[in-house]
């Protein structure tokens, strides 16, 4: 099995909790919260340790909050290199109403970097990065940080052998989208990211598996996969089109979806399982996790169960 490297500059301590209703002005009276360690990158490692695999995981942590943070990675046991973040770790709060479902989410401010930080952090995942293995990319990016971040990591670890696993969004999403030198193995987004990128609407899978070869043959990626919520996932790479759809499963909480498509996608990637295959252990996951409550991601039992009521097609 190759390694694989989580990278996760903004991490958070997630609380979840819930009320009966959510009304302005009361004190409102909550279950006793949940803990659990937040951000992209940490939870991709979170899943692909849920899922019987093994990750490295490279975290910012600051202060009180990120030695909180640090203790529910090693509780969980996750491998860590703990990197020196310029400030207090951040956290965020996620509130359900009992009565409607509905959930609120409070994410609080990080820390902001400086030129330092960014040298640090490039000579840490540079020093990390597993030669022929995997490094997944996710997440924000701490304020401070360039926007042309995600590009220097991929020319940094190009030059390892290794192969970037790239979820992003924003302004970073659409530098990478525009690089020619730095390009990541697979991207991966969700389908408002891909519309805002391609400037136009993409109502069905065909349309949005036609921007992903479209990306693919401008060199933005070798492989990308563009997330379409309940429809499941498209993918395209040179000379492959595939849909995998989600299966049909109650939904409790969207929170941790994403990240747990990338974990299981991820791991496949790194046992030899191939793109098709991966991508189906990745909707598989992704159908376990909202099956969860609040920010709690999949489980492998679930996840065996859905892998089957996920086919893959070609488009």
């Amino acid at each position: 099995m190759h390694d694989i490297l989580t990278v996760t500059l903004n991490p958070t301590v997630d609380l979840s909790t819930s009320v009966a209703h959510v009304v302005p002005g009361d004190k409102l009276r909550c279950a006793p919260p949940v803990t659990d360690p937040g951000g992209g990158g940490i939870n991709v490692s979170r899943a692909i340790r849920l899922l019987g695999g093994e990750s490295l995981a490279l975290v910012a942590l600051g202060g009180h909050n990120g030695d909180k943070l640090r203790a529910l990675l090693e509780h969980e046991g996750i491998r860590l290199i703990p990197l020196v973040a310029p400030g207090e770790t951040r956290m965020s709060l996620a509130v359900t109403d009992s009565a409607s479902g509905e959930q609120f989410r409070f994410v609080l401010p990080g820390p902001i970097w400086n030129e330092a930080g960014l040298k640090a952090t490039l000579a840490a995942v540079t020093t990390a990065v597993p030669k022929s293995g995997y490094v997944v990319i996710s997440g924000s990016l701490p304020r401070g940080l360039p926007e042309d971040f995600t590009e220097r990591v991929c020319t940094k670890i190009g030059a390892r052998g290794a192969r970037v696993i790239a979820d992003t969004s924003g302004p970073a999403l659409f530098r990478l989208a525009r690089a020619r030198d730095a390009v990541p193995y697979v991207l991966r987004m969700d389908g408002l990211e891909a519309e805002e990128l391609a400037g136009r609407a993409l109502p069905d899978r065909k349309d949005s598996v036609d921007f992903a070869a479209e990306l693919v043959a401008r060199g933005v990626a070798e492989v990308v996969v563009i997330a379409r919520g309940a429809e499941g996932n498209v993918l395209a790479a040179e000379g492959l089109r595939l849909h995998v759809g989600a299966a049909r499963v109650p939904v409790r909480s969207l929170v941790g979806a994403g990240d747990s498509f990338v974990g299981a996608f991820v791991l496949a990637l790194a046992r030899d399982e191939g793109l098709s295959r991966a991508l189906q252990w990745g909707a598989a996951a992704a159908s376990a996790a909202v099956m969860t409550d609040a920010t709690a991601l999949c489980t492998r039992e679930d996840t065996e169960a859905l892998l089957e009521r996920c086919p893959v097609t070609e488009l």
